[in-house]
């Protein structure tokens, strides 16, 4: 009971954030959030940096996928520090993968997919626990493999469904036109559907789709995401950390599977898009993983315990950082420029 109360604010918290988004990121202007102007044009503009609401929302998620982990491993005793090493060191190979494994499979450079980076994580954060394993298993401090691929997926499961956010006010993973699907599907979504206005947004130039009534592709995500993120973290603190694992990773990587046959933007050459085979691979991964490794002795979770390795000025000081760092690099806009025109308000000089 004390574990399901733990959950259902939180539940509440994630789900009106998500709702709130879905009825407001769709306009215009939740695209862009400043300008940096740069360079002066001849004819008198300047050339500015167009920074987004998709790295303000990416880096949120990140943040919140962090405190997750961090919330969890600190659950069942595991320390601050070895929770950072681990965090650090597989986001020093995930992020950049976030880009270059989709630049190899959308063969575009200006592009970002949070299911490559999650396919490489698969492996490395095993790496990462080995790694740290070899260094402080001489002081019987060894971090348990099967605990953490379960916070780590919970903590993805939370990242990937708040950072769908980001794509609904960027515009870009959205789904096909509502006209396009079958009647069924029509009339089941008939009030509840997404319409991308902006000439900007990724929808509108790569498939002219802006102000057309497309599936919410995004927004499903997203609520199921969360939704199985809270389901794992229930699990977890009630000490079922196999079955917390292997659920979350099935319910998103199957979903991932049947929703990119929902999508209208391009995903790949072939009939199978890399990401659905990354998406198979990830579910038979959790399931070998699930059976063959042992399920640690450590103390019961305590959430309490695990808060608390939150509350320390060098932990909010990181979390301050990485919120930073990942909006500086998903929130930077290379697929579009500004101009700003500046001049003085004589009225009021």
């Amino acid at each position: 009971m004390t574990e399901l109360l733990s959950v259902m604010p939180l539940g509440l918290i994630l789900f009106a954030y998500l709702f709130w988004g879905f009825r407001t990121l769709p306009r215009e202007r939740w695209q862009f959030i400043a300008t940096l102007p740069l360079v002066k044009d001849a004819d008198g503009h300047w050339r500015g940096v167009n920074l987004t609401y998709y790295g303000f929302f990416s880096a949120a998620a990140y943040v919140v996928a962090v405190v997750a982990l961090l919330t969890l491993l600190g659950a069942i005793g595991v320390s601050s520090g070895q929770i950072l090493a681990l965090v650090v060191g597989v986001l020093i190979l995930c992020v950049p993968a976030s880009r270059i494994v989709a630049g190899i499979v959308e063969k575009k450079r200006h592009t970002f997919s949070v299911a490559a980076a999650f396919f490489v994580a698969l492996f490395a954060v095993p790496a990462a626990v080995f790694v740290l394993n070899r260094v402080v298993n001489d002081a019987g401090h060894a971090l348990p493999y099967l605990s953490v691929l379960a916070a780590a997926a919970i903590a993805y499961a939370f990242g990937e469904g708040l950072g769908r956010l980001g794509c609904i006010s960027f515009g870009c993973c959205y789904g096909k036109r509502l006209e396009e699907t079958p009647p069924w599907v029509q009339k089941l979504f008939a009030r509840w559907h997404f319409v991308f206005l902006g000439r900007t947004k990724k929808i509108a130039y790569a498939s002219g789709l802006d102000g057309a009534r497309v599936l919410p592709v995004q927004g499903l995500t997203a609520l199921l995401y969360v939704a199985a993120g809270l389901f794992g973290f229930w699990l977890f603190l009630r000490g079922r950390e196999s079955l917390a694992f292997v659920i979350t990773i099935a319910v998103t990587q199957l979903w991932r599977l049947y929703s990119e046959t929902l999508r209208a933007d391009y995903r790949g050459g072939g009939p199978v898009s890399a990401y659905q085979w990354m998406a198979v691979a990830g579910v038979l991964y959790a399931a070998l993983a699930g059976y063959l490794l042992p399920v640690a002795a450590h103390p019961n979770p305590d959430l309490l315990a695990g808060a608390a390795t939150l509350w320390h000025p060098g932990m909010l000081l990181f979390l301050q950082v990485l919120w930073v760092a990942i909006f500086i690099y998903t929130g930077r806009s290379s697929v579009t420029e500004a101009k700003v025109a500046v001049h003085v308000c004589h009225d009021r000089v």
